[in-house]
């Protein structure tokens, strides 16, 4: 069986997106802890970066990303127009096949649309230390959008629940 790593993405020290009364890295937190819930309901051995309501710095979270077989970590996305929508992820090439299977699964839970996975350079960053670690990022949907932070909210439980099946999956065929 491989290793499974899942992180919340920001921190107090930077909360990351803003929108609708609502700041990226608490929605992540919240959602990692119940990713992590549904994870160990199912009797899955996983790590996480930091304890219940609390998380690791990013360089400290991406060390620990460095050393799994398969690492997560959940963001929201943002833009100065509410009309953007959609899951997606960034990832390596080595990661697509999953970062792929986790937009799909977000979309089809959250009923929003399905932006893809992406490699890291085919965004507005070329770099980004949790994807060079080994990595995927999860873009759950946009902040700023209404209908994606109102689907996110009300579907959190089956979210996390559908994402753990498909982390699950992976770490056991992957």
């Amino acid at each position: 069986m491989q290793s499974l790593f899942i992180s919340a993405g920001h921190s107090e020290a930077d909360p990351g997106a803003t929108g609708n009364g609502y700041s990226e890295a608490d929605l992540v937190l919240e959602f990692r802890d119940r990713v992590a819930r549904e994870l160990h309901r199912q009797g899955a051995v996983f790590y996480k970066d930091g304890s219940k309501g609390r998380n690791l710095p990013l360089r400290e979270a991406a060390d620990m990303a460095s050393k799994m077989d398969v690492s997560v970590e959940f963001h929201f996305n943002a833009f100065s127009s509410a009309s953007a929508t959609g899951s997606e992820s960034l990832s390596s090439h080595r990661d697509y096949e999953l970062a792929s299977a986790l937009s799909e699964t977000v979309s089809n839970a959250l009923g929003i649309p399905d932006r893809g996975a992406k490699t890291e350079d085919s965004g507005q960053h070329s770099r980004l230390a949790f994807v060079q670690a080994g990595g995927v990022i999860l873009e759950i949907g946009f902040l700023t959008n209404p209908n994606d932070l109102n689907s996110f909210l009300d579907q959190q439980d089956a979210l996390a629940s559908a994402v753990a099946e498909t982390l699950l999956k992976e770490v056991r065929f992957g």
